[in-house]
C-alpha cells in the first residue's frame, strides 16, 4: 500500500566529504559514527576529500571512491576503485571535514550550495556558511559570555581591565588550537597579540574567563533543534581548555533548567537553518559556541547510556528526503 511504501526506510545513495579516512579515530569520530549507521541501513556509501570536489562545465563533481566501513580498529574501512562522479546523483551529502573555517571550506559551501537542495547536503552549506560558530553565537546575547570580536589590541586591554581574567582564540579557530587563558597582570598579552596579528588576518575572539570550566565545559548536542544528548568534558589538571584531544575527560551530564533554556531558543533558528546535526558549549550558565561544521560528542553520549545520536540524524534525514 502507498502509505505503507512511504514508511519504508528507502535505499540511498550517500557521499561522504571528509577529511583522509585512514587518519581517523573510530572510537571517537562522528563522521565514521554516522556512516555506520548508514551503511546500517542499506544505504550506499561514496567517499571523496574537500580537495577532490570540482566545478566543471555547470556539474559539482567530486573523484570519488565507493566506501565500505566497520567497526574494527586498524581496518575499519574499504574502498573502491576512483571515478568522477556528479554529485546531483546522490541523494545525501554529508559535508564533514573538519575546519578551520578557512577560504577553502567557505569555497566548498558555495560548491556544494549549487547542488542542494535536490541533493539534500547536511548541514545546509549557505547556512554553515553564514553561521561561523564563534560569530553566530553572538546572535543569542542572553546566554552568552561578555564578548569581544576585534583586531584592536587598545580594545583587548581594555575589555581585559574591566573583566579581569580573560579566554583568547582565534576567531576561525577549532579543536581549541590557539586558545589562552591571560590574567590581569600577565605582560604576555602584547607579545601574544603580536603573535594572532603575525599567523592570523582576521580577528580574535576574547571572553571573560569562565572559572566555572574547572567544573566541566558541555557538549550539548541538537538534532534538527531538538535536544539530543549531552557530555561534560572535564579538563586536565593545569589545562584552560577541555576538549577531550587535548585531555579532556568525559562524564556523564544531565541538563539543567538554563541548558534547557538555551536549547529552548536556539532550537527553533538551527530547524529554520536546515542545521540538522549540530553541538554548542556550555560553561556553567553560558553558551560558548555553536558548532555547524563537525560537531563531534556522539560516541560518548551513547558510551555513557544516552540516545543513539547517529540514529536520530538519520531518522531526521530519511524524513526529509521522504517529505
Amino acid at each position: 500500500m502507498p502509505g505503507e511504501w512511504m514508511d519504508k526506510i528507502m535505499a540511498l545513495t550517500v557521499a561522504i566529504q571528509m577529511d583522509p579516512i585512514e587518519k581517523i579515530d573510530i572510537g571517537g569520530d562522528s563522521t565514521f559514527a554516522l556512516a555506520l549507521e548508514a551503511q546500517a541501513r542499506g544505504h550506499g556509501l561514496i567517499y571523496y576529500g574537500p580537495r577532490d570536489l570540482s566545478f566543471n562545465e555547470g556539474k559539482v563533481t567530486a573523484r570519488a571512491r565507493p566506501l565500505t566501513v566497520r567497526a574494527v580498529k586498524g581496518d575499519h574501512f574499504t574502498l573502491g576503485g576512483g571515478f568522477v562522479y556528479d554529485l546531483t546523483a546522490a541523494d545525501v551529502v554529508l559535508m564533514r571535514q573538519d575546519p578551520p573555517f578557512d577560504m577553502a571550506y567557505i569555497s566548498a559551501t558555495h560548491l556544494l550550495e549549487r547542488i542542494h537542495p535536490k541533493t539534500l547536503v547536511v548541514n545546509d552549506p549557505r547556512e554553515v556558511r553564514n553561521a561561523p560558530e564563534k560569530l553566530f553565537v553572538t546572535e543569542f546575547e542572553d546566554f552568552i559570555p561578555p564578548t569581544l570580536i576585534t583586531s584592536d589590541a587598545r580594545e583587548v586591554r581594555d575589555f581585559r581591565e574591566r573583566h579581569g581574567e580573560i579566554i583568547i582564540k582565534p576567531l576561525y579557530g577549532n579543536g581549541g588550537a590557539g586558545v589562552f587563558r591571560v590574567g590581569p597582570g600577565d605582560e604576555n598579552l602584547g607579545s601574544l597579540l603580536e603573535m594572532f596579528t603575525q599567523f592570523y588576518r582576521e580577528p580574535v575572539i576574547v571572553q571573560r574567563y569562565l572559572p566555572e570550566v574547572r567544573m566541566g565545559d558541555k557538549r550539548i548536542i541538537l538534532v534538527d533543534g531538538e535536544f539530543a544528548g549531552a557530555i561534560n568534558r572535564v579538563p586536565a589538571a593545569g589545562e584552560a581548555r577541555s576538549n577531550m584531544h587535548v585531555g579532556g575527560r568525559p562524564e556523564k551530564t544531565e541538563l539543567t533548567s538554563r541548558e534547557r533554556d538555551i536549547c529552548a531558543a536556539i532550537g527553533p533558528e538551527l530547524k529554520r537553518r536546515g542545521l540538522i546535526f549540530t553541538g554548542i558549549d556550555v560553561i556553567g550558565d553560558y553558551m560558548t559556541e555553536i558548532n555547524v561544521t563537525s560537531p563531534t560528542g556522539i560516541h560518548e553520549v551513547k558510551r555513557f547510556g544516552g540516545a543513539d545520536i547517529a540514529k536520530l540524524v538519520w531518522d531526521s534525514v530519511e524524513a526529509k528526503i521522504r517529505k
